[in-house]
């Protein structure tokens, strides 16, 4: 996986693959779209192709949308939320660093 701060396009090695990447709570960076380069956390997996995302919309500006699976790409940081709760609770479930984690800007790489 590329650096957290990295956005890259490459291929996934072994262990990467192996990591449940698309799951409820996860951590990822959008990299296409109006909020491109901003960090979101996977509310739901819709099906195969959809998720459901939030900044939540207070901490980064992300809003809740559905995106395309091929729009982010998940980090190896985790927050333990259920499946579809709203913004005031996955505040409640989101610590100081996941939430300095979640402002900081991503740097991208040409």
């Amino acid at each position: 996986m590329c650096s957290i701060n990295l956005l890259c396009f490459r291929k996934a090695t072994k262990e990467e693959r192996e990591l449940p990447a698309i799951e409820v709570g996860r951590i990822c960076a959008k990299i296409a779209g109006r909020e491109a380069g901003k960090k979101c956390i996977i509310v739901d997996v819709i099906d195969k192709n959809f998720l459901l995302i939030t900044g939540p919309k207070e901490v980064n500006g992300v809003k809740r949308r559905r995106v395309n699976v091929s729009h982010v790409e998940p980090t190896e940081k985790k927050v333990s939320i259920r499946r579809g709760e709203n913004d005031e609770e996955i505040m409640k479930a989101i610590d100081e660093e996941t939430l300095n984690f979640l402002r900081e800007p991503l740097k991208v790489k040409l």
